[in-house]
């Protein structure tokens, strides 16, 4: 966990939770595991929001990683498929390449993925729990938002962490 991470990006999350409600540390805690503290967020999108066929803004072709428990997924680019085995599930980890969405700076970032729950009735029952960091997590990985299977797991250190400072 890094600190700087959430120095340098806190004030960005607690706008966005007085925006929205969403809190911050849920906020923070997805752009630091999605970004891999900031390492990896190519045209200001930390938390890997894909360009589906209805985004409007820019877009970029990026590599990415998804697992899908059937097999034959399309995607622009798929540059292999293996089956494998997490939390003693079986899966097919595709290594592929993408559209994700592309923002002009951070901020338009950050209040894009927060308007993502909004606009996707999917995470209406997420929404429920947007002052509870990790119900908000857990719900929203169930409407779909992960396919990494060890995503919560992942999450709950960060949570855990970022909600003591």
């Amino acid at each position: 966990m890094t600190d700087k991470f959430y120095m340098d990006f806190i004030e960005i999350a607690r706008k966005e939770e007085a925006r929205t409600g969403i809190h911050r540390i849920a906020i923070i805690a997805q752009a630091a595991l999605e970004s891999g503290y900031g390492q990896h967020a190519p045209g200001n999108n930390f938390f890997g929001i894909k360009a589906g066929k209805n985004w409007k803004g820019d877009k970029q072709l990026l590599r990415t990683t998804e697992y899908h428990s059937t097999p034959n997924k399309e995607y622009p680019v798929i540059l292999s498929v293996k089956k494998v085995t997490i939390n003693g599930i079986d899966k097919f980890e595709y290594k592929i390449k993408d559209w994700f969405r592309k923002y002009d700076s951070v901020e338009e970032g950050w209040a894009d993925h927060s308007d993502f729950f909004f606009q996707n009735k999917r995470y209406a029952e997420a929404l429920k729990y947007k002052s509870d960091p990790l119900k908000f997590i857990q719900e929203i990985i169930k409407a779909g938002y992960a396919t990494d299977g060890k995503y919560l797991s992942s999450i709950t250190g960060i949570i855990d962490y970022y909600n003591h400072l």
